[in-house]
């Protein structure tokens, strides 16, 4: 497929598209069987619709979340961009969580790297080492959040952080099932191990105090002088430092040739049995080992970046961390003496405990309190040089950190901004558990716009069935409710064609797999053989987004969709065989449909919908130019009225990210479109169940395999 040709100029309005903003391209036509989608063709001179679509085949197929915010576990997409023409990651420095316990700015990760992520595992979410499989970044409009802690982060409207609510992205838009996504407001509190800290420079100072910390911890440095017959003297100058981890020795070893000390590695002890090997670095010269002593003196003036260096040399050399808590322990006073007063040099908190032991000297630990965040700050501060001791995998995410949200804002320009795909579908943003970038901002992951590319350069999941039946095959698979279309409309026109959402409903159906199906087509009827079998065992329904009974207005707006009319008749012939119907009344738009509200439910009604529900239009930024663009070339003489009664429901702004409103608008014309609405449904008796929770996951089973060459055949 070509990429798209984006100029930054208007495209020349199409007709039969959504979006007018963004070049044609080299589109390829598509043709297709004949299907009465309720609409006259009176309008002959509309130009041919071209389509461009790319057959490929996908890893997998279900997507999965544990998030309590959105109304399903599981869901399948069949295709990626939407024909219908509706018109309603982070930045490169964020540094993210390596699974040695360093940081690295995301836009220096690669496929393959390890980091952490997290799983959740009985009540709590824990945080274990993962591997990237693909990085990439976009150029998109950039929101920074900021937290009580300082904390900043900037990324895009479609990036998701976890918070103590669950998932929420940083804007609230529009998804491609027609209802409003939860976003973060000023009412969240982030998760995760809080704000990473900033790592001091190595200087020289450093490098003193690392010498220090870990020679005076773990090394040998002596001078022994006695007579030798025939000589002067028989005097032994001798420095060693042997160790188990590599890391440290190489620092040090570095560390001394840069102070022109020059030492020689060898095998302090052979690996024997469960022992590991051990080596060391050693030097006789007695010049040398003058420069080492020289080098270890305990400095006059407490600077602050030798008390970082030291820190990291004595935890090399005689700390731990294990079950969650960080310990220094040594018997020297003096030494503890400074470890205490370094500590505090930074800021940290901790507390001694005085350990007596038989015919042993007295030992004293150090105790470092604060929990995960105190340790990750440790850890990056002073940045102690073996791997080991920096793991925090499964330890539980528990954070006293203050990371409640206080603000929310738009920057106001594109920026290019990265994002990374893991194998546990999140990792740690700068101390904040981030998920896997989400349908026309989506659309830009592919390097494609979210305008007339999302219409017209389209995927097909054309292996989407087989690789359900893989899934659904597996022996740990467990079975919940599948959401199909969650983020792009499984019956747009290419699906008259592909067939790839009757191959998934063919499979579902032999696996008894229940699913719940989100259109804004009527050719959900074609698959009425496949679904009323199903919905008498409880395994399906069926949601069909409604807006308004205006057939011009319903052309303009969604211009490939059915026309109301035809979807209606969908939801009578769909309710009339006894599959469970609901209607969607979204996007609402003031002063354009939002008038057909009450008339919509009652259509719905009388058709056989018993379950409703609406969102009032949502303009993040991946959107809001499109629909001026869109309204000015359709209403203009509205244009003004329309985007003045959004802002006057959306606190003066094009777009709402407040929690409690990011569905229905603030002020007296939000309220009174909310109370409209609730008085309608229950004149009419809507909402008696709720969406998706009914269907039935006690029957689902996997078929013999003799069955499966009939999964794809129509019956």
């Amino acid at each position: 497929m070509p990429l798209k040709t984006l100029t930054g100029k208007h495209a020349d309005p199409r007709k039969g598209r959504g979006a007018g903003i963004n070049p044609e391209g080299r589109f390829e036509t598509v043709a297709r069987e004949a299907f009465d989608d309720g609409w006259d063709r009176e309008d002959k001179e509309l130009p041919p619709l071209k389509t461009h679509v790319t057959a490929e085949r996908v890893a997998s197929i279900i997507t999965r979340n544990d998030s309590p915010d959105i109304p399903f576990t599981q869901s399948i997409n069949p295709y990626a961009g939407c024909e219908h023409g509706c018109v309603y990651c982070l930045s490169g420095d964020t540094p993210i969580l390596m699974a040695d316990g360093r940081t690295r700015p995301i836009e220096d990760l690669r496929a393959g790297d390890s980091i952490y992520g997290t799983v959740r595992r009985g009540w709590y979410r824990r945080y274990v080492k993962t591997r990237v499989r693909a990085q990439w970044s976009v150029i998109k409009p950039a929101y920074r959040i900021t937290l009580e802690d300082g904390t900043s982060l900037i990324a895009g409207p479609d990036h998701r952080f976890l918070s103590e609510r669950g998932w929420k992205f940083v804007t609230g838009t529009m998804s491609g099932r027609d209802t409003q996504r939860p976003h973060l407001t000023t009412n969240n509190k982030l998760m995760g191990t809080g704000a990473f800290c900033r790592q001091l420079p190595k200087d020289r100072d450093y490098k003193l105090g690392y010498l220090t910390g870990l020679i005076r911890g773990d090394g040998l440095l002596a001078s022994y002088h006695y007579q030798r017959a025939g000589r002067a003297h028989g005097n032994q100058h001798q420095f060693r430092l042997a160790l188990c981890d590599m890391e440290a020795l190489e620092r040090a070893g570095e560390y001394l040739q840069q102070f022109g000390i020059a030492t020689q590695e060898f095998i302090f002890q052979k690996a024997v049995g469960d022992r590991q090997e051990m080596r060391a670095i050693r030097t006789h010269a007695r010049l040398a080992v003058e420069q080492v002593r020289n080098l270890i003196v305990w400095p006059g003036v407490q600077l602050h970046e030798w008390t970082a260096g030291f820190l990291a040399g004595i935890f090399d050399a005689e700390g731990s961390c294990s079950q969650g808590v960080l310990r220094i322990s040594n018997t020297d006073n003096e030494i503890i003496s400074w470890i205490d007063r370094s500590l505090r040099i930074h800021g940290f908190k901790f507390v001694l405990e005085h350990v007596r032991r038989n015919r042993l000297k007295p030992i004293t630990v150090v105790r470092m309190i604060g929990g995960l965040r105190e340790r990750l700050r440790f850890f990056h501060s002073v940045d102690p040089a073996i791997t080991r001791k920096r793991d925090i995998a499964g330890q539980a995410v528990k954070s006293g950190a203050r990371q409640g949200v206080i603000n929310i804002e738009p920057l106001g320009k594109p920026m290019r901004l990265f994002d990374i795909t893991t194998e546990t579908e999140d990792f740690i943003a700068n101390g904040v558990i981030s998920h896997n970038c989400y349908a026309r901002p989506s659309h830009a992951y592919r390097n494609l716009s979210p305008g007339i590319d999302f219409e017209t350069r389209l995927f097909a999941k054309v292996n989407a069935a087989e690789k359900l039946r893989e899934e659904l095959s597996r022996p740990g698979y467990r079975c919940e409710v599948i959401s199909i279309g969650a983020n792009t409309d499984p019956y747009q026109p290419i699906e008259r064609e592909y067939r790839i959402t009757r191959e998934i409903l063919q499979v579902c159906a032999a696996f008894n797999q229940p699913v719940g199906i989100v259109t804004k087509n009527a050719m959900v009827e074609r698959d009425l053989d496949v679904l009323v079998p199903m919905a008498k065992k409880n395994l399906a329904n069926v949601f069909i987004s409604v807006n308004n009974l205006d057939h011009e207005l319903a052309r303009r707006m969604e211009p490939r969709c059915s026309a109301p009319s035809r979807r209606l008749q969908a939801m009578k012939r769909l309710s009339d065989a006894g599959v469970p119907v609901g209607v969607l009344c979204a996007p609402v738009i003031p002063f354009l449909n939002d008038h057909q509200i009450e008339a919509v439910l009652e259509a719905a009604w009388e058709h056989g919908a018993r379950q409703a529900g609406y969102v009032l239009m949502r303009l993040p930024w991946e959107v809001k130019d499109l629909f001026k663009d869109w309204l000015e070339r359709h209403y203009p003489l509205k244009a003004k009225h329309v985007m003045s009664r959004v802002h006057a429901m959306r606190g003066g702004r094009d777009n709402d990210p407040e929690f409690g409103s990011r569905m229905r608008g603030t002020g007296e014309l939000a309220a009174l479109l909310a109370q409209r609405f609730k008085k309608a449904c229950q004149r009419l008796g809507f909402n008696a169940k709720e969406r998706n929770r009914e269907l039935d996951t006690t029957r689902f089973r996997r078929p013999e395999r003799s069955g499966q060459l009939a999964l794809f055949a129509d019956e």
